[in-house]
């Protein structure tokens, strides 16, 4: 039997839908999505150039707690890296590669008129 999402995910699915669109526009190339490791999952890995990069995606639908970086508290900054750290270990066909970790911030909700509002924090947790 498969389980309804909820609403909370719903707006997550959206939001990584509307990062992955934002992405490919731009040229980059989307490698995987919701990749699971020990540490958590990993929401787009993409490559901009030759560099790997770990997208973390946060949607929020209004302001009312906060825009949505600002939920990359250090608990999930220190699972991120450790996710991707994990993924590259996994990978050893990856070689040697310059990679980053990237959080994309998106406001807005599913269905609604207006376009979201899009930002990118590059190389976030450097």
């Amino acid at each position: 039997m498969r389980k309804t999402k909820t609403h909370r995910q719903s707006v997550g699915a959206w939001g990584e839908q509307v990062a992955e669109t934002y992405l490919t526009s731009r040229g980059w190339q989307i490698l995987g999505k919701n990749l699971r490791t020990p540490y958590g999952e990993i929401d787009i890995l993409a490559r901009q150039g030759d560099q790997l990069v770990f997208v973390e995606v946060k949607t929020r639908t209004s302001v009312s707690f906060g825009l949505p970086e600002a939920s990359i508290n250090v608990k999930k900054q220190i699972h991120m890296i450790h996710a991707a750290e994990a993924y590259l270990q996994a990978s050893p066909d990856l070689g040697e590669v310059s990679w980053r970790i990237d959080v994309i911030a998106i406001l807005g909700k599913p269905g609604d008129p207006l376009p979201p509002a899009i930002e990118v924090f590059e190389n976030a947790l450097s």
